[in-house]
């Protein structure tokens, strides 16, 4: 790797992480530029993995007003998406990625438009934030919140599956975390965010734990593609803050999107 090299991973990284704390998709900067360099497919994925997933850590730090008095709901969901990580990094080492990568863009479509027609599709399925139902709970700040058994299922199984898909291609996941999210919890979309932070972070230190010992690794790719993601992380988490939650649910629709068409065009 040259110097010239280098600094563009860094800067890379810096995009990346803070792309990934503010919408997701973060891991299509980083990833087409270790194929750039040189590294199967495979070993890039891996050590994309490894590289963003510190990022993903900081922006859980930096998002930590948002995730005030959701610490029984992280608690609940953590074992699950671990599972999920873990199935999806199993079938990455042990299957071919064709017949996945064939099906993440359309994946990356459905979450945008998830997240696009939130509201209709509450209404669909019943939600009651979408019909002002009275009987849900109040929240200490007096936000009226679902029940937490009327929400546990529908989180899980939709936590688990971004878990899944995380595992085996990391690239936007935030997008599908947030999707999934919003669809099945009445928050606002800061905190959702917020959520997806913690989620994307344990996703990431669950694959560096396996990629580790089972990846073909290129550690002096994470060297220097690490600490970017960590400062961008930190910073996207800001900034995600302080956008407007229209902006902020179109610039993550927006990224899926992208990020779809980039996949459809590249196979990658």
């Amino acid at each position: 790797m040259t110097p010239g090299e280098g600094l563009i991973l860094l800067g890379g990284g810096l995009v990346a992480g803070a792309i990934n704390a503010i919408a997701g998709g973060g891991s299509l900067i980083t990833f087409p530029l270790l194929v750039w360099l040189g590294l199967p497919g495979v070993a890039a994925n891996v050590s994309n993995a490894l590289s963003v997933a510190p990022g993903y850590v900081a922006g859980a730090l930096g998002s930590r007003p948002e995730l005030a008095g959701q610490g029984h709901r992280i608690r609940a969901i953590i074992p699950t998406i671990i599972v999920g990580s873990l199935c999806g990094s199993a079938i990455l080492l042990l299957t071919p990625r064709s017949v996945f990568d064939f099906v993440v863009p359309f994946l990356l479509l459905a979450a945008g438009g998830m997240l696009a027609f939130q509201d209709r599709l509450r209404a669909l399925t019943g939600n009651p934030a979408a019909h002002g139902d009275e009987t849900r709970q109040r929240a200490p700040d007096g936000r009226k919140v679902d029940s937490p058994r009327k929400t546990a299922l529908p989180v899980q199984v939709a936590v688990f599956a971004c878990g899944v898909y995380g595992g085996y291609f990391n690239a936007a996941m935030g997008v599908l975390l947030v999707a999934a999210l919003a669809l099945v919890l009445d928050e606002t979309l800061q905190r959702l965010n917020a959520l997806k932070n913690v989620f994307s972070a344990v996703v990431g230190v669950t694959t560096v734990l396996i990629y580790s010992v089972f990846g073909p690794v290129n550690w002096a790719v994470v060297a220097v593609l690490a600490p970017g993601t960590i400062a961008g992380g930190f910073l996207g988490a800001r900034l995600a803050r302080r956008l407007p939650a229209p902006i902020l649910r179109w610039t993550i629709v927006a990224f899926a999107v992208v990020v779809a068409v980039i996949l459809l065009f590249t196979g990658t």
